[in-house]
């Protein structure tokens, strides 16, 4: 399957989730999406590998994912869900210091996937959170935070309980969500190569497609890549709330792949 058939299938995958209230249904929508998406990602690395000219053959490229405005706040959850989408389907990532930009590193047809599955899910967890803060569930909870205070030998780390803040809880609820839909991406990824490996044909060889297509990538990443440091997703003095975690993270669970083909709506600022 080519990779615009491949997007269009998943289009209409989007359409089918974003019209049903069910979140089995919509869990299955999510799951076929990713599904599509490995097995044509493995389709093509196969096409690929047996090219009779290299030169014609498709060659990983270097793409930049505009995730929002510096400065503002939040920006490393919404990096932290491209990224978890990203490492499901053999894409590898630098982040700008700011946060408001992702350079994305793989085939094009795996990082027009990418940027399906996060205009849609980005939408869904900045929707999800907005219902969570104005629940208030937050209110009346207390959160762990990190606090360092000195320099040098007398540089001491303490942990102090605060009341949760609703930037905290919008913070924590994001980073939840992302975590779990990688979880879930990833294991629909690798549920779909095991099945692929299977059930090949004699001396098809799926495995070692997949094997150097990962050297191939890898081997453009390092060339490629100018990346310096290492960006961290969180704050050293972030605070931790439970209880925005576990509601990100069921709401990760019953994400859908929506249809929304905007993500500017989903940009804004977090509360102070």
């Amino acid at each position: 399957m080519s990779s615009d058939k491949m997007l269009t299938r998943i289009g209409g995958l989007l359409r089918q989730a974003e019209s049903t209230d069910n979140p089995h249904e919509a869990e299955a929508f999510m799951e076929a999406a990713q599904r599509l998406a490995s097995a044509t990602s493995i389709d093509l690395a196969m096409a690929r590998s047996h090219s009779a000219s290299r030169e014609k053959r498709a060659s990983p490229a270097q793409r930049v994912i505009s995730i929002g405005e510096p400065g503002k706040r939040g920006l490393k959850t919404f990096v932290h869900l491209f990224v978890s989408i990203a490492f499901a389907n053999d894409v590898k990532c630098d982040i700008a210091h700011s946060s408001s930009q992702v350079f994305a590193y793989g085939f094009d047809s795996d990082i027009d996937t990418c940027e399906a599955l996060y205009s849609s899910l980005l939408i869904q967890m900045v929707r999800a959170s907005d219902a969570y803060i104005k629940s208030g569930a937050y209110r009346g909870e207390t959160a762990v935070r990190t606090v360092t205070k000195g320099y040098g030998p007398r540089r001491r780390t303490t942990k102090e309980v605060v009341p949760v803040a609703a930037v905290t809880a919008r913070l924590n609820f994001q980073t939840a969500f992302a975590e779990r839909i990688g979880k879930r991406l990833q294991a629909v990824k690798k549920e779909t190569e095991v099945k692929a490996i299977a059930e090949e044909k004699p001396d098809a060889g799926t495995a070692l497609v997949l094997r150097n297509k990962e050297v191939e990538l890898r081997d453009y990443y390092s060339a490629t890549s100018k990346a310096r440091g290492t960006w961290r997703r969180q704050s050293a003095n972030a605070s931790y709330s439970q209880g925005a975690r576990s509601a990100g993270d069921r709401a990760g669970r019953a994400a859908r792949l929506g249809g929304e083909p905007e993500i500017g709506a989903a940009r804004g600022q977090l509360e102070r």
